[in-house]
């Protein structure tokens, strides 16, 4: 077994629990999980991980890796895959349904994800970095200058922004932008009116993109909606509007986007997600490349999410909804494999 970033629990029993990625992981989930079984520690990459798994049940995982066929495979006395995510496209999981894994995730937790806003906090940090070039003049004043009209930046009050999908962290963002004094229009099949978000109007995707300011992407990724965000919609953007993307890079046709930014058919853009992200060459991806020398292109590594407050109450949750789980199908307290 590779080595591993934590010391094994002294408890004794058939469950073997692996944390995949446990830094910052939460102290109180370690100590409940040592209640279910014995918990390794680790900070695998994917050559350690497919290694470690012979003996493990339950697989506790972030978005590092992509957990397809080899990995489970690799585990085959694996019964439960835990993902704090509500996206699932990191992991096979049709491929693990047919080896009786249950996927244990965040998906459909709708009560308790209004208490996680995160990823809707850092989507407004992105638009308000890009706006008033943030990075950029900060950058400047580290190379030590102290210029700044070369930063001259755009407000957030009275712009029109356009948000793609009116889930749950569309509809944050939304109550953050109007406190800005933006206004808000969205697009989403299933649209339905929110409390307290009156003064956000529905409207085409059309409409959105040719009315929109700034556009950001909201949407729950699934196969059938793959890059459905395309060169076509950047061309159907203002010149002078921006493209926010904090849900899943595969929803965007990226090389569509680069062209776009290249072509000046939109001012610029910000990433916190990129297609393929757990297996694609941060250094050499196309996107990436043209942020070096382009200011105009923010990317963050996939960190909306990322926060002290909102890890830590997902893995609460997460913990409690596993003992749930085991439970009901009689793993709790646990049963010989």
């Amino acid at each position: 077994m590779p080595n591993v970033s934590g010391e094994k629990s002294s408890v004794r029993t058939p469950h073997k629990i692996v944390i995949a990625e446990s830094i910052g992981f939460s102290p109180r989930a370690v100590r409940e999980l040592e209640q279910i079984g014995a918990v390794y520690k680790a900070d695998w990459k994917r050559q350690d991980l497919l290694a470690g798994l012979a003996d493990t049940t339950i697989l506790w995982v972030r978005l590092r890796n992509l957990i397809d066929q080899q990995v489970i495979d690799a585990a085959p006395r694996l019964r439960y895959i835990v993902t704090a995510t509500t996206g699932l496209n990191h992991i096979d999981v049709e491929y693990a349904q047919t080896k009786g894994i249950t996927i244990v995730s965040l998906r459909g937790e709708a009560l308790f994800l209004r208490t996680v806003r995160a990823s809707a906090e850092h989507t407004v940090a992105l638009i308000l970095a890009l706006l008033r070039k943030i990075p950029a003049a900060s950058a400047s004043v580290c190379r030590g200058n102290w210029q700044r009209d070369f930063f001259k930046g755009n407000e957030l009050y009275e712009r029109t922004v356009g948000i793609v999908g009116f889930g749950r962290i569309g509809r944050l963002v939304a109550n953050y932008l109007l406190a800005f004094g933006s206004s808000v229009l969205t697009t989403d099949p299933l649209y339905r009116p929110a409390e307290g978000l009156t003064e956000v109007t529905p409207v085409s995707l059309e409409t959105l993109l040719e009315r929109s300011d700034i556009v950001s992407l909201h949407v729950d990724y699934k196969p059938e909606n793959k890059r459905f965000f395309g060169f076509d919609a950047f061309q159907s953007m203002k010149n002078t509007a921006y493209f926010i993307n904090t849900s899943r890079g595969e929803l965007v046709d990226e090389m569509g986007l680069l062209r776009a930014l290249e072509d000046q058919e939109i001012q610029g853009a910000a990433l916190d997600v990129l297609a393929g992200e757990t297996g694609v060459k941060t250094a050499e991806h196309p996107l990436v490349v043209y942020s070096r020398t382009h200011e105009n292109l923010l990317i963050t590594p996939h960190i909306g999410g990322c926060t002290h407050e909102s890890m830590e109450k997902t893995e609460l949750f997460m913990l409690e909804k596993l003992e749930r789980m085991l439970r009901n199908q009689g793993d709790y307290p646990p049963c010989a494999v």
